[in-house]
């Protein structure tokens, strides 16, 4: 008998252990869950804004869609909140290493090292997000415009970003 299209993929076995480990063990910081329960390559996923950070006190969400092969190849992870950081494109999307497909960077500013590799889980990614807000790398910046008002002035990109945690807030 040949395989039916139900048998279950090597990617959505690991992401249902994942979902079922985060539901089981939350992790501070952020909170997880599927956009629908038939599809489990899409999670939504809230990112707690870090304490002591210009995020403090959002509440934004994401989503991460997960490629069929994955672990082999990273999810995309992409603010549906409004966004103000380097490492946010304008559209959302997060520009972060780990997410960035295995290998050696061809622009050559990534070790191989910091690229994504299949140890990585939604919480090691969820965590690099985090700690991404806490620390912007303004190095080769995703937001050009977020990027030049953090490191020329402070104080006005600090209003953006407060403007973004208020509207997060509203959003709940």
């Amino acid at each position: 008998m040949a395989m039916a299209s139900g048998a279950v993929s090597q990617a959505e076995l690991l992401l249902r252990k994942q979902l079922k480990n985060l539901m089981k063990n939350p992790v501070d910081g952020f909170s997880a869950g599927l956009t629908d329960e038939n599809n489990i390559y899409e999670w939504s996923v809230t990112v707690i804004g870090p304490p002591d950070t210009l995020y403090e006190g959002g509440f934004f969400t994401a989503i991460l869609s997960f490629p069929r092969d994955y672990p082999q190849s990273p999810p995309v992870c992409k603010f549906k909140s409004e966004m103000w950081h380097p490492n946010v494109y304008p559209d959302g999307r997060v520009c972060i290493s780990i997410l960035h497909s295995p290998g050696d960077d061809p622009s050559g500013y990534e070790l191989s090292s910091e690229r994504w590799t299949p140890v990585h889980t939604v919480e090691t990614i969820m965590l690099s997000i985090i700690s991404m807000l806490s620390s912007p790398n303004d190095e080769s910046p995703a937001n050009i415009d977020a990027a030049k008002e953090w490191r020329e002035d402070k104080e006005s990109f600090k209003k953006r970003v407060q403007r973004c945690v208020r509207r997060s807030q509203e959003m709940l």
